[in-house]
């Protein structure tokens, strides 16, 4: 003898067991203690942004910030930064086309190489596949500062003569930091490119391969829409880098002429002997930052659409 299952109604859920999982209602002392976590993590979070603001409003040139908002608080900081951000013979705009320049081509050539060499290690077998995969892998596990000597050398030996550029070193140029800087950031593109490629449902290319599809066409019309996600969190990370990139920006390059950044006159705003002009570091670090967070928040929903896809699949 079988009892039939309880008739599935549309009234909700009492709210003692709609609140919790657990069908018990969270007590006060509980709530109170979420909150007081929550506010703690917010002011841990904000009390470094806050800081920097203050010195940067700080006309006194202090170190540390006597308040909020400290007296005579002005926007001069920023202006002077903005007209001469170091006694080098480069402006703030020319260090943040520099720095675009670097991070955008990072980015984009990360995610183009990055896409191609994923789909190859996802979907074809060829010889040598898994010796080529831990190889890469063996790459993304080694430091950037241990690449530094040898692509040195490598680059410094190169000379390019383009119609519009003319003659120079590859090394002391631009180009030469951007190749320096994609050969780190490849590895990690394609290891994570790949990984979310084979989350990617084969049956999908299948499919379209009956429809009359070629392998290339179900490539841009298939897999990469369904990638986006991966592909804007690759991109970020590639910007990010190419961003901030300081090291090899500082060994590379000899003169402004040749490219300086932002990150490189950051560094040179600190001063021997504790002289650090603290209220113009501190508009510089402000401005520093700024792209690289709105280029976050216009990710914002790839990346997070990214994390959520991620997580219901295989």
């Amino acid at each position: 003898m079988t009892t039939a299952a309880p008739a599935v109604t549309g009234k909700p859920l009492p709210r003692s067991r709609a609140w919790t999982a657990g069908g018990r209602r969270p007590t006060v002392r509980s709530q109170i203690l979420l909150q007081v976590i929550c506010l703690f993590i917010t002011a841990t979070v904000l009390f470094p942004i806050l800081w920097i603001f203050s010195l940067a409003l700080d006309p006194r040139n202090l170190s540390r910030p006597t308040g909020l908002i400290p007296p005579g608080a002005t926007l001069d900081a920023f202006a002077r930064v903005i007209a001469q951000p170091t006694s080098d013979p480069i402006s703030f705009l020319e260090l943040a086309r520099n720095s675009f320049v670097l991070a955008s081509g990072v980015a984009l050539f990360s995610v183009l190489i990055g896409v191609l060499a994923a789909y190859a290690f996802s979907r074809l077998r060829f010889r040598l596949r898994e010796v080529l995969m831990i190889a890469i892998l063996g790459v993304l596990m080694l430091p950037a500062v241990a690449t530094i000597a040898p692509l040195f050398i490598m680059l410094n030996s190169v000379r390019i003569d383009l119609p519009i550029l003319g003659q120079f070193n590859l090394r002391q140029s631009l180009l030469g930091v951007g190749l320096a800087v994609v050969s780190g950031a490849l590895p990690f593109a394609i290891w994570n490119l790949k990984g979310y490629l084979d989350t990617i449902p084969k049956e999908l290319e299948e499919a379209a391969a009956v429809d009359g599809c070629t392998r290339n066409q179900s490539f841009f019309r298939i897999v990469l829409p369904l990638a986006t996600p991966a592909l804007a969190v690759t991109a970020f990370l590639g910007f990010v880098s190419g961003w901030t990139e300081f090291y090899f920006v500082s060994i590379f390059l000899n003169d402004p002429s040749q490219g300086y950044t932002l990150s490189l006159a950051l560094n040179k705003m600190v001063g021997a002997f504790g002289q650090t002009p603290w209220s113009d570091f501190a508009a510089f670090s402000i401005l520093f930052a700024a792209p690289v967070s709105l280029v976050f928040f216009f990710f914002q929903r790839y990346i997070v659409g990214g994390l959520a896809i991620g997580g219901v699949k295989g």
